[in-house]
């Protein structure tokens, strides 16, 4: 009889431990792809490189053959006036081209710097150095943009440690009280083992095994959970999958593990000695 009221308080246990486990676990998976995501960002960035009219492809080509060599630069693409025509027809939805027939554009070098070299004083210096060029009439990039990124990612990164925390303390607090609402139907269980004259450590033993049980299946079930949702948020948005850091995964994975099992043993373990302590009067 026993034994059949103390599985719907370990199933009770095992959700409540496993939705909290999900939800510091999503928090994770942000805080793992913030850093990539803000390097990413960084690197779609264009610097736009803007070229002479009358420049000649050959020219321009040797120009992006020089920026594709330098240590700053993730990718380049050159874009004719005729591209950028073209480009800017669609985007617009209409033909810009002026009454007199004359294609208004210029030919340009759209340039991808590496994430690191996005910051105002690396991209004064690569300004410059590209100026140099006798066929480069102006580089162009967000400077509002450059100025602010890190301090807004920085920004972003505060809040999510400081949610990050909160949220720990409120996966400990509902995990624990979760496992003791279920250690409280098993009660009488515990102190008829002591009356009859269990030892402590015999008595909590089956209930320590059960905990780590418990925390396992509860942490595979919140990481799959976790893990479905990455899947279906890649399927969504593909360019969350080039963010996928593996071995920080594997870290989170394991985190979930070890937390589940730790708060659930040791929530269980001081709730049996709470039990044991207390007078048989008191258990009513």
């Amino acid at each position: 009889m026993a034994k059949g009221k103390k599985s719907p308080s370990y199933v009770s246990a095992i959700i409540g431990i496993s939705l909290v486990l999900f939800l510091l676990g999503t928090l994770g998976w942000v805080v793992i792809n913030g850093h990539a995501l803000s390097g990413k960002f960084k690197e779609n960035m264009d610097v736009n490189v803007n070229l002479h009219d009358n420049t000649r492809p050959e020219m321009a080509q040797k120009l992006q053959q020089i920026l594709d060599h330098q240590p700053w630069v993730r990718q380049t693409r050159y874009v004719s006036k005729e591209d950028a025509l073209k480009e800017l027809t669609a985007l617009e939805g209409k033909d810009i081209v002026t009454n007199a027939g004359v294609n208004p554009l210029w030919p340009q070098i759209i340039v991808n710097l590496r994430s690191d070299y996005v910051a105002p004083d690396s991209l004064e210096k690569i300004s410059a150095f590209i100026r140099q060029s006798n066929i480069v009439t102006s580089v162009e990039y967000p400077v509002t943009v450059a100025k602010n990124i890190d301090s807004n990612f920085r920004r972003i990164g505060y809040v999510i440690g400081v949610l990050s925390i909160l949220l720990f303390i409120t996966v400990i607090v509902l995990i624990d009280n979760t496992v003791r609402l279920a250690m409280f139907s098993n009660r009488f269980l515990i102190k008829t083992m002591q009356m009859v004259g269990a030892t402590r450590w015999f008595i909590a033993r089956p209930f320590d095994t059960r905990a780590i049980i418990n925390g396992l299946i509860s942490a595979v079930i919140a990481i799959a959970g976790l893990a479905g949702v990455k899947y279906f948020a890649e399927i969504q948005i593909p360019d969350l999958h080039v963010l996928n850091n593996t071995p920080a995964m594997i870290v989170l994975f394991s985190g979930m593990l070890i937390v589940g099992v730790l708060i659930s043993l040791v929530s269980t373990h001081r709730s049996v000695t709470k039990y044991l302590k207390v007078r048989l009067d008191d258990l009513y």
